[in-house]
């Protein structure tokens, strides 16, 4: 996976700094759901088993490839 350089600063806040990279694969390769924005960007979600099921959401280039930022969300809807 490549990452944006606004990635890897949001990586070092708390709330992102417990995503696991794998996880971060895992949606990105088996999302549930995505949506292409307007400006081409890549949004996919996926539960985390391991984060009792929460629901990642992870935010690619228009390239389907660099990650730009991966998030929780508090709610999700199919």
């Amino acid at each position: 996976m490549r990452f944006t350089q606004y990635f890897r600063e949001m990586r070092s806040r708390p709330d992102r700094a417990i995503i696991k990279m794998e996880c971060i694969q895992r949606v990105v390769e088996h999302p549930v759901k995505e949506v292409i924005q307007k400006d081409g960007r890549i949004r996919r979600w996926a539960p985390i088993e391991e984060m009792d099921g929460r629901y990642l959401r992870v935010v690619l280039l228009p390239d389907g490839e660099t990650v730009h930022n991966a998030f929780f969300v508090r709610t999700f809807q199919e």
